[in-house]
């Protein structure tokens, strides 16, 4: 019986990272769900779902993680039936770079009944003057009303906008 687990792999950035650890899974019919992969400073980073037979996902990318010197950590999907989780809100922040910064932002729109799906955030600006930018797709629980009146209590040294994501169905 096929199984789905959350693999997460971690190490410095270079070439083949995705080809050879995709390989891998694809060479014992592993299939891939829902993946993120991204540079991070100079580290790259992966987090993919692989549905597989029960296969011991550790011992099949041991070559590939000693190779490319990758930190692998493996957890069992969570159980249970998965809500539709398709954003309805996108919200961009720009603000100067500060400690606490996302845990503000964050906490303001969890509070105004956002779910969190997607999250991203970058450094611009200078040296001397650092601004911090995040980009959030969302469900917003209580409309985005709520999120757009949350987002008037957050520092004023934060430019947020929250925009409604419209989708169509067929």
């Amino acid at each position: 019986m096929k199984k789905w687990s959350l693999l997460t792999l971690v190490g410095a950035d270079q070439p083949g990272i995705v080809s050879k650890v995709t390989q891998a899974l694809a060479a014992v019919d592993c299939e891939l769900g829902e993946t993120s992969m991204m540079r991070m400073g100079c580290n790259f980073s992966m987090m993919l779902r692989v549905h597989h037979d029960g296969k011991d996902l550790p011992d099949l990318l041991k070559g590939v993680c000693s190779e490319l010197k990758l930190h692998l950590h493996v957890d069992e999907d969570v159980d249970g039936a998965c809500v539709d989780n398709e954003p309805d809100v996108n919200i961009t922040v720009y603000g100067a770079d500060r400690s606490g910064i996302v845990a503000e932002v964050t906490s303001t729109l969890a509070d105004a009944g956002l779910n969190i799906i997607d999250l991203e955030t970058a450094l611009a600006g200078t040296t001397d003057k650092p601004i911090y930018i995040m980009t959030i797709e969302g469900q917003a629980k209580n409309g985005v009303d709520a999120l757009t009146d949350a987002a008037k209590t957050i520092s004023a040294a934060v430019e947020m906008n929250i925009v409604p994501i419209q989708t169509l169905r067929a």
